[in-house]
């Protein structure tokens, strides 16, 4: 099916509209409040971009708020987010635990602005896995877990068994947020025994 770009103009001027909206509402509030409020980044441990995205502070900037990627992503992974977002607002997030990145790298190849870089599964760096070595079941010898390594789509390269216990490798992870995903240990504050830090997201652009 071809783009529909009637409906891409009218996604963009309700974006305009609510921003404007937003904006005026804003001014109701403290100063302090509305700044830290509309221009907080909501990229962190397991809110990530989508694959290719690149360095936050230019972000906002240069996304369009198109909706191409959340539209073509067919694991409904990509999400956009709503006017409490501030300036990103409309911006494509992915929640890790809740749905991964399954990197069938569609988002990139339609995005048209090179927000999202055209790279491969392997090139992919949304964030990195760390693992929680005082929650992991392997490594407190409680059972005998290894559900991060059997989803990892690069198994033996992002992740891999040391005596039975699973090991990340910085250089191989592409930060897609499966292993997160299916971990089956969720602490009190929400984490899980492996989450996605989005360490590459803070990158300072070279002008």
């Amino acid at each position: 099916m071809g783009w529909n770009w009637t409906r891409a103009k009218v996604k963009r001027r309700d974006f305009l509209q609510i921003t404007v909206g937003l904006s005026t509402g804003l001014f109701l509030l403290p100063a302090p409040v509305r700044a830290g409020k509309f221009f907080a980044s909501p990229v962190a441990r397991n809110r990530l971009r989508p694959p290719g995205a690149v360095p936050e502070e230019i972000f906002a900037g240069k996304c369009i708020r198109c909706g191409r990627c959340v539209e073509v992503c067919p694991y409904k992974s990509i999400v956009p987010l709503d006017i409490g977002n501030g300036v990103y607002a409309g911006t494509p997030l992915v929640y890790a635990e809740t749905v991964p990145c399954y990197l069938c790298m569609k988002c990139v190849a339609v995005c048209p602005t090179g927000t999202l870089r055209k790279i491969s599964q392997q090139e992919t760096r949304m964030g990195l896995a760390v693992l929680n070595r005082q929650l992991c079941h392997n490594w407190q010898d409680q059972i005998l877990c290894r559900t991060c390594y059997d989803v990892c789509p690069f198994k033996n390269q992002a992740i891999s068994l040391e005596e039975l216990r699973p090991v990340v490798h910085e250089e191989a992870c592409t930060g897609c947020g499966i292993c997160t995903h299916a971990c089956p240990l969720t602490a009190e504050n929400g984490d899980k025994a492996i989450n996605i830090e989005p360490l590459y997201a803070g990158a300072r652009v070279q002008w």
